[in-house]
């Protein structure tokens, strides 16, 4: 394994093969552009070395037998098409918010009578994981684009936290019912949350040792409760694992590694990364890309490493939802993961001059149109403001 100093790479270079972090978590996959963007977002975050089998260059060999791009492209953008039609923007947001109210209607029943109906929640969670399954980039794509309610944090955090789950869930081939199960963990895992102060689990500044001890005794409230209501105990102990870590710095019980139940593994790459990409009373939303990268600042040993990679091969890199600045200057969205290579996912473009706002769907690759870098808030403020027709 190369040992590469991080300051002493020169932008814009691409990896022969795949650059870790820590000798063991993946960063970036072979072939991939390393821009002056990501080394300096890595600079911030205080990464100092890389770890690679191979070796920086400025150019890529050419293969001698190059793959049809073209078509591949244009199978996905009608494979994503097709997907698309399965349910119109506006019935997925109608049913995305029928689901939002059902959440709301959980907790609120429970904060009121101390009551849960069991067979309601499994019922519509295998609703949601129906949903994510057939539109799932729709959904991704509302996700990443409708206005967060930090008002009602408990019921925003748990149903996003519910769809990451599944799509995760997915990514990782578990078995339906698993994945029913997965969902309503992670929808009712801050249920105990309900028992303790909100200014405790929803103030900025640091807890006091005593208020950290009330917070931290919230998993074992959600599986109480949910165990009372006769929960699968799959679904009981992943609520009580989700704030666990692999090296054993989570609680309540400092589990480590195989003691950890699968959920619980799952649902703390889940928390987490909502938690980051989500809005706080006290904080703002970080994009995606930089969600991502922010649970690498984290040390990696905290997470299970396959759940890690189900994160970022379901998501990839560059989320769908969010905008990237492209290689010829203008703005997309990335609609869709690309199950042939997840290093270049399909991007919308933001056409300023088309009828329709988003009017080309394409897949970004190494020889066509490649992904730059995250698009400034500002960037992709302006194109969608300019892409508006009069």
């Amino acid at each position: 394994m190369n040992t590469l100093k991080l300051l002493e790479l020169k932008s814009p270079l691409y990896f022969t093969e795949d650059v870790y972090i820590d000798k063991k978590f993946l960063l970036f996959t072979a072939e991939s552009c390393f821009t002056e963007d990501m080394k300096r977002l890595l600079c911030d975050w205080q990464f100092t070395l890389l770890y690679t089998k191979g070796e920086a260059v400025e150019e890529l060999a050419a293969k001698e037998e190059a793959e049809p791009q073209e078509d591949i492209a244009d199978n996905r953008v009608k494979e994503n098409r097709s997907a698309e039609q399965k349910m119109s923007g506006e019935q997925v947001e109608k049913t995305y918010r029928a689901f939002f109210d059902f959440t709301a209607e959980v907790y609120a029943t429970y904060r009121n009578s101390q009551s849960l109906d069991t067979e309601k929640v499994l019922s519509k969670m295998k609703e949601l994981h129906a949903f994510v399954q057939n539109n799932r980039q729709a959904i991704l794509i509302l996700q990443s684009l409708m206005h967060y309610d930090a008002d009602n944090f408990l019921v925003t955090h748990s149903l996003r936290s519910a769809v990451f789950a599944i799509v995760l869930g997915i990514e990782l081939k578990l078995q339906s019912h698993q994945l029913v199960e997965l969902a309503v963990a992670a929808l009712m895992h801050e249920i105990g949350l309900i028992h303790i102060s909100e200014d405790i689990y929803s103030r900025a500044t640091e807890l006091s040792d005593e208020e950290k001890k009330y917070l931290h005794v919230h998993p074992v409230l959600s599986c109480k409760i949910l165990k009372k209501a006769k929960f699968p105990l799959p679904i009981c102990l992943g609520t009580l694992d989700h704030h666990e870590r692999e090296n054993g710095t989570g609680y309540p019980q400092k589990l480590t590694g195989e003691k950890i139940s699968l959920y619980g593994k799952i649902l703390a790459v889940v928390c987490s990364y909502e938690a980051m990409t989500g809005q706080r009373k006290y904080k703002k939303a970080d994009e995606p890309a930089a969600g991502l990268l922010n649970i690498l600042r984290k040390e990696p040993s905290q997470y299970d490493e396959e759940v890690l990679r189900a994160l970022l091969n379901s998501l990839s890199f560059f989320p769908i939802g969010s905008f990237v600045y492209l290689s010829n200057n203008l703005v997309g969205q990335v609609i869709d993961t690309n199950s042939d290579d997840p290093r270049f996912p399909i991007v919308r473009i933001i056409d300023r001059s088309a009828k329709e706002l988003f009017s080309e769907a394409i897949r970004t690759g190494m020889d066509g149109i490649r992904i730059m870098r995250p698009a400034r808030k500002e960037e992709w403020i302006a194109a969608l403001g300019k892409g508006k027709k009069d």
